[in-house]
């Protein structure tokens, strides 16, 4: 049912059961999934799987929770207007992993793209509060985009970016400089030019 929920327009029974079942020959995987079938299709009375040919898909009248966090994800980077008074429930959905402890192969690309998605959101997010002078959830959102990817710049200078704006100079200068040390190590690269201009403009004030 995950797999399906995953593939909007359906899958065919031969990709379903070599997805799922990548290391059984191709009769045993078939006949796994016709197992897995059984006792699925039909939940009190409610038809879950339809089935066309070889197509399956999941029945229209199921919902699907990620297809929900996909269009909230677009709408706060779309934006939101107005902001909502508590972010924390807002923040909560988006940080939602997909099938966290699933190791599946077929699960890598969805959930980079739900990742990317969500990263996106937050960080729109954040400078959306940023701007508007509400700086505690703009810098606990952006925290959480972090959390999610390190690596990743952009919530790191939107956070440099709060506190100039909050005239905490300091801890301008502390974050640029743990993030810089984080990608000497990860990666033997420094921060973008423009992270660096951001606070190469703050000393020379």
């Amino acid at each position: 049912m995950a797999l399906l929920a995953l593939q909007k327009h359906g899958v065919y029974r031969g990709a379903a059961a070599e997805q799922l079942w990548p290391d059984c020959t191709p009769s045993r995987a078939a006949a796994n999934l016709r197992s897995a079938l059984c006792p699925v299709r039909r939940i009190r009375s409610a038809t879950v799987i339809d089935s066309a040919g070889q197509r399956l898909r999941l029945s229209p009248s199921v919902d699907v929770d990620l297809d929900a966090m996909r269009k909230t994800a677009q709408r706060v980077i779309t934006g939101l207007s107005p902001l909502p008074a508590d972010c924390d429930a807002l923040v909560g959905e988006l940080n939602r992993e997909l099938l966290p402890g699933w190791p599946d192969d077929w699960l890598m690309l969805e959930r980079e793209r739900w990742d990317q998605a969500r990263l996106h959101a937050l960080e729109s997010l954040a400078q959306q509060l940023q701007t508007a002078g509400e700086y505690l959830p703009a810098l606990q959102t952006a925290l959480t985009a972090i959390a999610i990817d390190p690596i990743r710049e952009t919530a790191h200078r939107i956070i440099v970016e709060i506190h100039i704006a909050e005239g905490n100079i300091a801890c301008a200068l502390k974050r640029y400089h743990t993030y810089r040390e984080l990608l000497q190590q990860e990666l033997e690269v420094a921060p973008s030019q423009q992270m660096t201009r951001l606070v190469q403009e703050v000393i020379s004030t």
